[in-house]
C-alpha cells in the first residue's frame, strides 16, 4: 500500500507558514493563533480528491497515474519542531515547503531552516509568498501562470526584480533555482512557486507540484505494510484536560490499535506502556486545532497524525521514536530498536566545551550539528532544564578555559539555585526559544569575553615608549641612577628596561615620581623623575639622549596584531624599535 507523503512547512517568522495551510484547510486557525505566529505543531490531512478538486488540469502536467492517497502536512512553529520529525539517518518528512516572503527575501530563520533540511536530507520547494504585496498586483485568476501575463509592465518588472533577488540569495546558499515550470530536473534544481496565502493565488500550483513530485520520485519510499506494527515519532508531549499526559505523534508505517503495547524513547531508557486511547482529527482539520472535534479511534494507519493516550507518557520526550508491539518477542525487538536509535544520536563531546540543554531529542540533535559546523566544542548535551549540576560542571571548565564555560539552553528553564550560582561564579547562561538567536547570542557573548581577555593581555604587555633624558636633571649618576625624563610617545611603566640606539638593553626602572608623588606610569607628554638600576649616566645613557623601552619579539608581534589599540606615534615607535633591532638581527619581529 502507498501512504501519504509527509510534508513539512518551514520558514522565517511571519512569512506565512500557517497561512499557506490555512488557505488549504479553509479554517480560521491562523487568525486565532497569537500574533499570527503558529504556537503549536500539528498535522493536516489533505485527501487526493481534494487535491484534484483544487488543482484541476494542473496535475495533468506530470502525466502520471496518482496512487498516493493524499498529502499529510506537518505545521511546525518556528521550524524548530521540525527537528522532532527525526528518525535514524534522517527525517520522517518526505518533502518540505520553505515559505519565503518575496518582499523580504531570505532571513536568518530561512537560512537556518534550509540548513536543518540539509542536515536531515529532506528535499524542498520554495513558496515565494505575499506576491499580492507587489505594487499594482492584480489577482485575476487563482494560478500565478495565468495572472502574470495580465499584470502591468511596471508590476512585472518589480515582481521579477524581487524574484531574481531570491534566486540570487538561494544561489549564495548553494542552490540552483527557478520558476517551477522552468525546472526540467527536479533532482538538481529547486522549484520556486510564487503564491499569495492571502488570496490563494498559486496554492493550486503548489499542491500540484507537491503531489506530482511525491508520486514521481517518492512512490517506492511510500510503500508500507499496514499489517506491521506501528513506527512513528512524538511531535509533542502535552497534558490535556480530562485525558492526562498525551503524545501528539506521527505514524509513518504500520498500524496502531487501542490496547497495543507502546514502546517509547524516554529521557533515560525506553519505556513500555499500554495504549488507552487514540484520538484522530477528521481530514482537512488539524491535530492541534482546539476547535477540532476528536474522533475516538480503535485503530489508525500510516501516515497519520494521532494523539496517543497512555500511562507514563510524562517520561517520554518529544522527538523520540515510538513502536507498537503485540508479543513479548516484538516488545523486546522494539526495545532494542529504540535503544539503538537513541544511541545513534550520540553527540561528539570534548573534555571542555559548552554545556547544551534542550527540550527535545530533535532540537538536541539539530543544535549540536549546527554548533559542530561552527567549530563550537560541546562538553555535554542533554535534555532537560538547566540545574545546579550543569553549573558545577561549567565552573570546572571556567577554571581551565573561560571561553568554553558557557551553558546554552534551548526552550528550557533555569533553576533559581543554578542561576544564582552561575551569577556568583561568572558562568554565562544563554537561553532562547529560537535557534539562530541562541547561537548569535552565544557568539556575541563569546567574542566580547574574548576581546576583553585580549585587551587585558595586551594591556599587560610592555607598551611602546620613546623618551628624552632631560638636561640638567640628573640627581644621581648611578646605583641607582635618578634623573628627569619626558615621555615623547607611548607610556613608561616600572620594571621597564631601555633600548639604546646601538641596540643594547640596559637598566630597569625601579620607580617613577611625578611632582614628588610616586606613580605607576608616565604617559606621553608628561615629565617626571625615574630611578633606574644598572645604568650610569654618562656611560650607557647621556643627558639629552633619546631612548626607547626595550621589548622582546613576542611582545612586539602581539602589539602588531593589535595596532588598532595603538596611537600613530606609538606605531612609529614600534617601527623605530624594529629598525634598531634588525641592525643586529635582520629577522627580528617577523
Amino acid at each position: 500500500m502507498i501512504r501519504q507523503p509527509i510534508i513539512t512547512v518551514l520558514g522565517h517568522v511571519d512569512h506565512g507558514k500557517t497561512s499557506v495551510l490555512d488557505y488549504i484547510r479553509h479554517t480560521t486557525l491562523a487568525q486565532r493563533e497569537a500574533g499570527q505566529i503558529t504556537q503549536h505543531i500539528g498535522a493536516t490531512e489533505v485527501p487526493l480528491e481534494t487535491i484534484k478538486k483544487i488543482c484541476g488540469p494542473l496535475l495533468e502536467r506530470f502525466k502520471l497515474k496518482f496512487t498516493i492517497p493524499g498529502l499529510l502536512f506537518i505545521d511546525t512553529p518556528g521550524h524548530e519542531a521540525f527537528t522532532n520529525l527525526r528518525k535514524r539517518g534522517g527525517s520522517i518528512a518526505d518533502l518540505a515547503i520553505v515559505v519565503i516572503d518575496i518582499m523580504q527575501g531570505i532571513q536568518p530563520q530561512t537560512k537556518e531552516a534550509i540548513e536543518i533540511l540539509k542536515t536531515f536530507k529532506v528535499p524542498f520547494i520554495v513558496a515565494a509568498n505575499k506576491i499580492d504585496l507587489i505594487a499594482g498586483w492584480r489577482g485575476v485568476s487563482q494560478t500565478f501562470m495565468q495572472n502574470f501575463d495580465k499584470q502591468l509592465q511596471m508590476t512585472k518588472e518589480q515582481f521579477e526584480r524581487k524574484f531574481y533577488e531570491l534566486v540570487g540569495q538561494l544561489s549564495k546558499l548553494g542552490f540552483d533555482s527557478d520558476y517551477y515550470f522552468k525546472v526540467d530536473d527536479y533532482t538538481k534544481r529547486v522549484s520556486i512557486v510564487p503564491i499569495s496565502a492571502k488570496t490563494g493565488e498559486g496554492i493550486s500550483e503548489l499542491l500540484a507540484l507537491l503531489a506530482g513530485l511525491a508520486q514521481k520520485f517518492l512512490e517506492k519510499n511510500l510503500e508500507i505494510d499496514l499489517n506491521e506494527n506501528a513506527k512513528g515519532t512524538i511531535l509533542e508531549i502535552k497534558e490535556e484536560k480530562g485525558l492526562g499526559i498525551t503524545a501528539d505523534s506521527i505514524i509513518y508505517n504500520g498500524s496502531l490499535k487501542v490496547g497495543d503495547t507502546l514502546i517509547v524513547g524516554g529521557i533515560s531508557d525506553p519505556l513500555q506502556t499500554k495504549i488507552k486511547g487514540l484520538l484522530k482529527p477528521a481530514p482537512l482539520s488539524e491535530v492541534r486545532d482546539t476547535k477540532t472535534k476528536w474522533q475516538h479511534m480503535q485503530e489508525v494507519f500510516a501516515a497519520t497524525g494521532v494523539k496517543i493516550v497512555a500511562n507514563d507518557l510524562d517520561k517520554a520526550v518529544a522527538g523520540a521514536p515510538i513502536r507498537s508491539a503485540k508479543s513479548d518477542e516484538q516488545i523486546e525487538q522494539a526495545m532494542l530498536e529504540i535503544s539503538a536509535e537513541i544511541e545513534s544520536l550520540a553527540i561528539e563531546t570534548e573534555q571542555t566545551g559548552v554545556i547544551l540543554k534542550t527540550d527535545t531529542l530533535g532540537s538536541l540533535e539539530a543544535i549540536s550539528h549546527m554548533l559542530k559546523q561552527k567549530n563550537i566544542p560541546i562538553q555535554k548535551a542533554t535534555i532537560g532544564d538547566i540545574k545546579r549540576i550543569d553549573v558545577m560542571e561549567a565552573i570546572a571548565t571556567h577554571k581551565i578555559d573561560v571561553l568554553r564555560s558557557f551553558i546554552l539552553g534551548f526552550n528550557v528553564k533555569t533553576d533559581e539555585d543554578a542561576a544564582r550560582l552561575a551569577k556568583d561564579e561568572g558562568v554565562p547562561i544563554i537561553s532562547d526559544k529560537i535557534i539562530y538567536h541562541l547561537i548569535d547570542m552565544y557568539e556575541e557573548a563569546h567574542d566580547k569575553i574574548k576581546q576583553e581577555i585580549e585587551n587585558q593581555n595586551v594591556q599587560s604587555l610592555i607598551w611602546p615608549c620613546k623618551l628624552r633624558v632631560l638636561k640638567g636633571y640628573v640627581f644621581r649618576a648611578s646605583k641607582p641612577a635618578i634623573f628627569g625624563v619626558e615621555v615623547l610617545a607611548g607610556k613608561l611603566k616600572t620594571k621597564a628596561s631601555f633600548l639604546t640606539k646601538d641596540g643594547k638593553e640596559v637598566g630597569e626602572v625601579n620607580g617613577i615620581q611625578i611632582e614628588k608623588e610616586n606613580a605607576n606610569e608616565l604617559a606621553a607628554g608628561k615629565q617626571g623623575a625615574i630611578s633606574v638600576a644598572g645604568v650610569t649616566i654618562g656611560r650607557q645613557i647621556g643627558e639629552g639622549d633619546f631612548i626607547y623601552v626595550a621589548m622582546h619579539e613576542e611582545n612586539f608581534r602581539k602589539l602588531k596584531e593589535h595596532k588598532e589599540l595603538l596611537k600613530k606615534e606609538e606605531i612609529d615607535v614600534l617601527k623605530d624599535i624594529a629598525e634598531i633591532k634588525r641592525k643586529i638581527k635582520p629577522t627580528w619581529g617577523f
